[in-house]
């Protein structure tokens, strides 16, 4: 089986690639830093022609390019006018370049798995969102809008789509998870604003098993939450975390200074989501990471 992917060099396309690779899968990524391409992988660059030939050989597309909406540290974390650019051109570009490589390909995929965020669903507050719930109308809702529509077109071509709305991913790799524990690491964590805020997160080894869900069975199609059935509010995920860590959790961060060091960006800690993965868990997904308190301990203990 041969794989083509984007935004494999990043935290999830990362764990995906070294997971599926033990498991023979052929995989080429396509990426404009080669070099960061790992071992045993296909790198090809963003080149129309070369990504068309690639996919008339390839029986699955995956689809996780864009710039991190989180920056890579707190210091780049600020939405810009140049960063909200980047963050949708990086995402609507790399969508519409592989519709129109399949749309010319001799030969169509079988699946394209197309990555999007619960952003989506806008500032819910405490409201649940399913699958079916409709999008909000903030930033991050028109991006992960943009995002998936990029692909929508390949549905018509015969090709089965999925499309994954990523909770918070919890790895030490890389994420937002090492800039919410490098506080603690110092003694100085605690919740963020009031801390009741929901949170909805997904350990990175269930990330990796429901993608091989996807594509593993062919009934699976449309949307699905990649989140835990059980999101939690801030408070109680900064207490596991702490714990998780051996240190103190006692320092509230007020919403106010997290405003003012980043700007629209503090949406990210400061609203929040309860964002329940029906679709999986209707569909008999078993997730080996349901409560926080176990996800964090597998990472930090």
């Amino acid at each position: 089986m041969k794989i083509l992917m984007t935004g494999g060099t990043g935290l999830i396309g990362s764990a995906l690639t070294a997971s599926l690779k033990k498991d023979g899968y052929q995989i080429s990524v396509v990426s404009r830093t080669p070099d960061r391409v790992g071992a045993g992988l296909n790198a090809i660059s963003w080149d129309l022609d070369k990504i068309t030939q690639e996919i008339n050989t390839s029986n699955i597309v995956i689809n996780l390019a864009g710039e991190s909406i989180a920056g890579a540290s707190p210091l780049s974390m600020r939405w810009t006018d140049s960063r909200k650019i980047r963050i949708r051109s990086s995402r609507t570009q790399a969508g519409k370049i592989l519709l129109l490589a399949i749309q010319q390909s001799t030969r169509r995929p079988e699946i394209l798995i197309q990555a999007s965020a619960i952003g989506y669903y806008g500032n819910l507050g405490e409201q649940p969102a399913v699958e079916s719930t409709p999008p909000g109308t903030d930033f991050l809702a028109e991006i992960c809008q943009s995002w998936e529509d990029s692909t929508s077109g390949v549905e018509q071509l015969g090709v089965r789509r999925i499309v994954t709305r990523f909770g918070l991913v919890l790895s030490r790799d890389g994420g937002l998870l090492p800039l919410l524990a490098l506080p603690f690491f110092f003694n100085l964590g605690g919740p963020l604003g009031s801390g009741i805020q929901p949170m909805s997160w997904i350990h990175i080894a269930d990330v990796i098993q429901s993608y091989r869900y996807f594509i593993n069975n062919a009934s699976t199609h449309g949307v699905y939450n990649l989140t835990a059935p059980t999101p939690v509010q801030n408070r109680i995920f900064s207490t596991a975390l702490a714990r998780s860590l051996n240190r103190s959790c006692w320092l509230k961060i007020p919403a106010s200074v997290l405003r003012s060091a980043l700007g629209e960006a503090s949406t990210l800690a400061l609203d929040g989501r309860e964002v329940l993965p029906r679709r999986l868990l209707e569909s008999g997904f078993n997730f080996q990471f349901k409560l926080i308190d176990n996800a964090l301990k597998n990472l930090y203990q």
